[in-house]
């Protein structure tokens, strides 16, 4: 009976609960550093900076975009946005945007000794961005590229750029939506046969806008990227990418991080459920063997 004892406190312990956590959000893709560097003999521009992606890091645990301003002189004020992509949960959005702060000292410099800080600087991870600009820095078009990044050459499938430019036009109708599904606000997820695609517009869009965008970025995309299976291509208002699997879209691709955690976390749920009541069954069984050899023993006499 001991060793049953054991071996059910063993079996049991050893099914503490855990849980699977994906971070592939925070995968830097690239940095943006102005060339030009303010003088701050006085610090006020550093604390105005800081002022600034403080704000911006609490706000991300409350909403996915935002956007700020930290000064009211108009040569030290600091004007600043971040947007976290539309799957992400509150959580996910406020630990990938919390990151940010630190890389932008760190990849684009200037502020830490108060002599001379970047003017504008953007930080693009895969699941959020942060952007800042001083007050009167020169204002780019929405539609501006800022990187792309396109997979390899596609092969085989005759049918591949009809069904990219479907998938591509319906994307560009579901970030204008203002309905449920996967569309609407700005951001939209979805697929057409074997083509999965994302559009996500900067919340200041309006729907036309953002459709525009959109629209523009995957003209770039099959521009830049010609008949790559994959490409992703990063405007400066707007943000796109899609996938070619010749197989077909994998049902997970389609979820949202949170989504796939909690497919996850059922996944593990049941097979851990199938084995406790496995060992539950065993340990009945070595019970009730234990009890008949000690019936057999008193039998005897």
């Amino acid at each position: 009976m001991k060793f049953i004892y054991n071996f059910f406190i063993f079996f049991f312990l050893s099914l503490s609960p855990y849980s699977v956590i994906s971070t592939d959000y925070d995968k830097l893709i690239f940095k943006g550093c102005a060339n030009q560097k303010s003088p701050d003999p006085t610090g006020v521009f550093s604390q105005n900076l800081k002022t600034l992606l403080t704000s911006l890091v609490s706000q991300s645990s409350q909403t996915s975009y935002a956007s700020t301003t930290s000064g009211t002189d108009n040569t030290t004020a600091v004007t600043g946005v971040f947007q976290c992509r539309g799957d992400l949960q509150t959580a996910q959005c406020y630990d990938c945007v919390s990151k940010t702060p630190k890389l932008v000292s760190k990849l684009c410099g200037g502020g830490d000794d108060n002599v001379v800080v970047v003017v504008a600087a953007r930080v693009q991870l895969s699941g959020c961005y942060l952007r800042y600009e001083i007050s009167g820095f020169r204002q780019t078009s929405g539609v501006e590229m800022l990187y792309r990044v396109c997979g390899k050459k596609h092969s085989g499938d005759m049918g591949f750029s009809g069904k990219r430019d479907t998938a591509f036009g319906m994307a560009v109708t579901g970030v204008k939506s203002t309905g449920g599904g996967n569309g609407g606000g700005g951001f939209y997820t979805g697929q057409y046969e074997s083509v999965y695609v994302l559009g996500q517009c900067e919340g200041s869009l309006g729907n036309s806008d953002c459709g525009e965008c959109v629209k523009d970025g995957f003209d770039k995309a099959k521009s830049e990227c010609g008949d790559s299976i994959s490409g992703q291509v990063y405007l400066n208002k707007c943000f796109v990418s899609y996938s070619y699997y010749s197989r077909g879209v994998p049902n997970i691709s389609s979820l949202s991080d949170g989504e796939k955690r909690q497919h996850t976390q059922r996944t593990i749920a049941l097979v851990v459920g199938g084995v406790a009541v496995l060992g539950f069954v065993v340990v009945c069984l070595l019970v009730l063997r234990s009890a008949l050899k000690k019936k057999s023993k008193y039998d005897a006499y």
